[in-house]
């Protein structure tokens, strides 16, 4: 089990890997080892995520989310195998942590008149400040 939050854990099962090659140089390795790694998730299948997590999840994933619902995290950054699972692990419970967060809705408010005043006041001596700089026409 991998532990997201105190309420929300999913089963490795949940998890499938696919170890690819890498891009960019390798060396005399770049012809043998396949150290990149594919995880998928499929979010809307899993047991383990309450479905207002899992809703937010497929909104935050974006480009990385397909048509069935999988999420496909690609971690290639390091030079192991093992180095580049655990980042596409970590990577996957990082955005299903900021999923898990409910997020706080912002209630509208009205500036008091006072701060309205205040506002326009600070704007009228601004503009007096300015009125002052104006070279005045000399054949007015």
């Amino acid at each position: 089990m991998i532990r997201i939050t105190d309420s929300i854990a999913i089963d490795e099962s949940e998890l499938t890997e696919d170890f690819v090659r890498s891009s960019g140089p390798g060396g005399q390795n770049v012809n043998k080892l396949s150290t990149a790694v594919q995880l998928r998730f499929d979010v809307r299948r899993s047991p383990s995520l309450p479905n207002d997590v899992a809703i937010r999840l497929m909104r935050l994933a974006g480009s990385r989310l397909t048509k069935d619902g999988v999420i496909v995290i690609t971690a290639q950054r390091h030079r192991t195998q093992e180095r580049n699972r655990q980042d596409a692990r970590d990577r996957l419970v990082a955005l299903i942590q900021e999923a898990a967060v409910v997020p706080i809705k912002r209630r509208p408010t009205k500036p008091t008149r006072a701060a309205r005043e205040k506002r326009i006041e600070s704007k009228k001596r601004r503009g007096s400040i300015k009125g002052l700089r104006r070279v005045k026409p000399a054949f007015e």
